[in-house]
């Protein structure tokens, strides 16, 4: 069964392989495995967008993202889903943003929601819209346990990457690395105090986007920080990345909050890099302590653990990406999600209403 798959970014992130956001990367890999499959793929995304289906752009602010910003990206996004349900016959909607709830369509069609973050962060009334037409989709096991009470997940998908995208290298390079997106939560601070700790070079991979709070950690937290032995290297993708990975002796994960994924922990271990974080969220279903990694409490643990990420066998980081992180298998469940959906007797029963 062809399927028409219309995809919803978050209203102020574009979507390319090269973005900082998970959310994004999910969305960007859904679009491309949709269309190899022959799937009809429609992607609603800011423009500057990048995707192998149809991309429906829309004009959001792109700079000074306050609360006012905010307003009119999401009011933009309403319009645009709305006019775009009128012009193309969909047979599902999926949704990626954390304010997702603020632009619902006013249609019939199927609506998936995946939650790519804490479920704490999401407005009270995102998580409980009436469950007829609509499906809420947990990104890990951890993620699905912090539900609140009354919320019901319909279903826990994995994130995936596309392995074929990431190699190891016989000899690994002096220095540490950590990437996402340069903001408070993700506590980059830790991983640059541990490098100095550990006295070995890091490189900090990822992007300031334009919010206040971002801007002020990045230039009191980070900045004053660079040197020659801390490199911020802006945001990179493809094969800079896949590269800079592969050479790394591991990947820090330092993030504050409860990581409901991190693709780049798992792109880390496709590359035969280990990985080195903080017990949050679901990071231990993503490292092996002591297999694949070390799960440490401290900055001082982290440090240690720098020096004995030689112990770690790129081999086995490499066969534990191929066994738990495939993009094929997350693909796999989201269209069996799509087919059951379109083909459910309740959804059918409401568009003939």
């Amino acid at each position: 069964m062809r399927l028409t798959v219309l995809s919803v970014s978050y209203s102020l992130a574009t979507v390319s392989q090269n973005t900082a956001g998970g959310a994004e990367h999910v969305l960007a890999t859904l679009d491309g495995a949709l269309v190899r499959r022959g799937h009809r793929s429609l992607v609603l995304a800011p423009e500057g967008s990048r995707c192998r289906g149809l991309l429906v752009p829309v004009s959001v602010p792109f700079r000074d993202l306050d609360e006012n910003a905010k307003l009119e990206a999401r009011s933009r996004f309403k319009q645009a889903l709305d006019r775009t349900l009128s012009r193309h016959s969909v047979d599902v909607v999926h949704m990626h943003g954390l304010d997702f709830s603020e632009y619902l369509p006013d249609s019939d069609v199927p609506i998936v929601v995946s939650l790519h973050l804490p479920l704490a962060w999401y407005a009270h009334c995102a998580l409980r819209l009436p469950r007829s037409k609509t499906r809420l989709v947990c990104v890990s096991r951890g993620q699905a346990r912090t539900a609140p009470q009354g919320v019901a997940i319909d279903c826990v998908i994995p994130n995936g990457i596309d392995l074929e995208h990431f190699h190891g290298v016989r000899n690994k390079g002096n220095y540490v690395v950590a990437m996402g997106r340069i903001c408070p939560e993700k506590g980059f601070h830790l991983a640059i105090e541990a490098a100095e700790r550990a006295n070995v070079n890091l490189v900090l991979a990822g992007t300031v986007f334009d919010y206040p709070e971002h801007r002020e950690y990045y230039e009191s937290a980070i900045l004053p920080k660079l040197s020659d032995k801390i490199r911020f290297a802006g945001p990179i993708g493809g094969v800079r990345k896949s590269h800079l990975l592969a050479g790394a002796r591991c990947l820090l994960v330092s993030s504050l909050v409860p990581e409901t994924s991190s693709l780049s922990a798992m792109e880390a271990l496709a590359s035969g890099t280990p990985v080195i974080a903080w017990p949050n969220g679901a990071l231990p279903e993503i490292v092996r302590d002591g297999h694949t990694g070390f799960l440490v409490n401290t900055v001082e643990e982290m440090a240690e653990a720098i020096w004995r990420a030689h112990s770690i066998s790129p081999n086995d980081c490499r066969r534990e990406a191929e066994k738990c992180f495939s993009a094929q298998r997350m693909v796999d469940e989201y269209v069996n999600l799509y087919r059951t959906l379109v083909a459910s007797p309740a959804v059918k029963e409401l568009q003939a209403a």
